[in-house]
């Protein structure tokens, strides 16, 4: 099995053990919060901003790998509350194209941290796809 770890510069993950996103048989697979350059959770209260950084940090580190956005097959977004559901199909429409990838959207009571809001894990084919 091929597995490769997407570093992106700067890691605002790497003192989490985590990585940006990882690359395996034809696919890259990431997870990413609303977490700013400098290691901190951006727009804290504000679920716009949350999730434009969130997003946004899925498109560098699918860039990274080789891919984009335009190669995901698979999202699963997680919100702190559903309130803020129809943001999300808005964002779909600004961050994806058709064929849309298939989604799922979980309510969850907490994220990894009491500020976040939002985070996103996103299945996508390698560059050689």
């Amino acid at each position: 099995m091929f597995l490769e770890q997407v570093v992106t510069k700067p890691d605002p993950y790497a003192p989490f053990l985590l990585s940006q996103a990882i690359k395996a048989n034809g696919f890259v697979v990431s997870g990413q919060a609303a977490i700013g350059d400098n290691g901190e959770i951006v727009g804290e209260g504000d679920f716009d901003r949350q999730a434009e950084q969130a997003f946004g940090n899925l498109d560098r580190a699918l860039k990274a790998a080789g891919s984009g956005l335009d190669k995901v097959v698979k999202v699963t977004i997680f919100l702190r509350s559903m309130e803020n559901f129809a943001k999300i199909v808005e964002l779909r429409r600004k961050w994806f194209s058709a064929p849309y990838p298939a989604d799922s959207i979980i309510e969850v009571s907490s994220l990894y941290s009491p500020k976040a809001m939002i985070e996103i894990e996103a299945i996508a084919l390698d560059g050689s796809h």
